[in-house]
């Protein structure tokens, strides 16, 4: 070894300490320093990104107002208006408001008159959905958005921004990420049917549903169990829908008989959002509630469904599929589906009800629907309210949707019913599945 060689050696093992203890101290700063990932509430927020709040919630104050926005969603099919604002306007407060932009680098030099249109659907109530339409601003290709009482841009920098959706717009003839996706409007009080639920959720897998999307105030504890296991495999999404933070939401359809600011809480406004997140997603939006299933009774999915659909209607962008009644009072006498693994499990075992009454045709009938979100502008619960091609009533022999609930023609007898055991068409794959559900979130053990 050579005497410079050796000199080096040297000199590194006396500093080698010092490296040691210099290399720990800096770490030591930066874990106390530096935000940790395990620690959440402790990141930069993403606001902090740019010169504005960004919201983060799924309903946001107009600032100086006594209205809200729910969802920003770039606009492609009406000429002259850029961005849609899904909102919650107080009916008798409607006033001037301008859309304020930011560009992603930079401010709109001016904010732009909004165009405000409340919708005809709501029920008497002081809320109603509403729908904001902004023009484009010149020289800007917008990221973010709010609503302001007054048009300039250097007022509003200090209200609350939504962040501009569906901005990577997908042509027609592309392949959607999803074929079909269930919008399940409200789920609020202390609902806690797992059961129905976790058997309504399985059998639109069977259906080919990509995806279910439930907007949620609150639920039951066993049933917020299994939404966090739906959530964790993808197949679910949660939308947090606090809309008693900001007002007192009714649990029904008449102000009069139910009091409250808004009807259902909210449930027009949930669905027209739900249209639009899912717009350039989805081929399909099934707009229809958390007991109910739309089920084709000469298909064996909704694939093949809609396909044939499609070809004999290529212009039909809206489908009206009939509700159908199966009381929950009326049990399969058989006992075939009481099975004893379920029976501890809250909520209705829609397999043991196959009885289903006859719509009152002489009376009003309500629908739900499958639809087409790019030809929807506007949407009901039982119908569209605005929409850019055909509507079609599909027949009840071809599609109706499974709903077990209360019955609606009190006093029927069993005779009096039809007997309709579509659901167990599905019997070999269903509830097996069913199964792995209620393991998978703790419900049931195996051995």
């Amino acid at each position: 070894m050579s005497f410079l060689t050796m000199k080096t050696s040297c000199m590194f093992s006396r500093m080698y300490p010092l490296l040691i203890s210099s290399a720990l101290a800096v770490m030591v700063y930066l874990i106390i320093t530096l935000p940790s990932r395990s620690q959440p509430g402790k990141h930069k927020p993403h606001s902090q990104l740019y010169p504005f709040n960004t919201s983060s919630q799924s309903i946001t104050p107009v600032y100086g107002t006594r209205h809200f926005m729910v969802g920003a969603y770039k606009e492609y099919r009406v000429t002259g208006r850029s961005v849609r604002i899904i909102s919650i306007f107080r009916r008798d407060s409607v006033e001037p408001l301008y859309c304020v932009f930011y560009c992603g680098a930079d401010w709109a030099k001016t904010g732009m008159e909004a165009e405000v249109q409340v919708h005809s659907d709501h029920f008497g109530f002081p809320f109603g959905t509403t729908d904001v339409l902004c023009p484009h601003p010149p020289g800007c290709h917008p990221t973010h958005v709010t609503l302001s009482k007054q048009a300039d841009a250097q007022y509003a920098q200090n209200h609350t921004f939504l962040r501009i959706q569906n901005l990577l717009k997908r042509d027609e003839e592309e392949t959607f990420p999803l074929n079909f996706t269930v919008c399940v409007s409200n789920l609020f009080g202390d609902y806690n049917n797992v059961l129905q639920f976790a058997q309504t959720l399985e059998m639109y897998k069977l259906l080919n549903v990509q995806r279910v999307v439930v907007y949620k105030t609150s639920c039951g504890p066993d049933l917020e169990r299994l939404l966090r296991s739906y959530t964790d495999d993808g197949f679910l999404e949660v939308v947090p829908w606090r809309i008693d933070k900001h007002m007192t939401p009714s649990s029904g359809w008449q102000p009069t008989e139910h009091g409250g600011d808004i009807h259902y809480y909210g449930q027009l406004t949930t669905l027209n959002d739900c249209v639009y997140r899912y717009m350039y997603q989805s081929r399909y939006v099934l707009l229809n509630d958390i007991d109910e299933i739309i089920t084709p009774y000469q298909h064996e999915t909704l694939t093949q469904l809609m396909e044939d659909l499609q070809r004999q209607h290529p212009e039909a962008g809206v489908f009206l599929i009939e509700n159908h009644i199966f009381p929950k009072s009326q049990f399969e006498p058989s006992g075939r589906f009481d099975r004893l693994s379920w029976r501890d499990i809250p909520g209705i075992n829609i397999m043991q009800h196959i009885y289903r009454e006859e719509p009152d045709y002489r009376i009003y009938h309500p629908s739900k629907m499958i639809i087409r979100p790019r030809t929807v502008e506007q949407t009901s619960v039982h119908s569209v309210l605005r929409n850019f091609g055909e509507t079609i009533n599909v027949p009840p022999q071809l599609c109706h949707i499974i709903h077990v609930r209360v019955p609606l023609q009190n006093g029927l007898s069993k005779e009096e019913l039809h007997e309709d055991k579509r659901i167990w068409d599905y019997e070999k794959q269903l509830v097996p599945n069913v199964d792995k559900a209620l393991e998978r979130a703790g419900f049931l053990t195996t051995g």
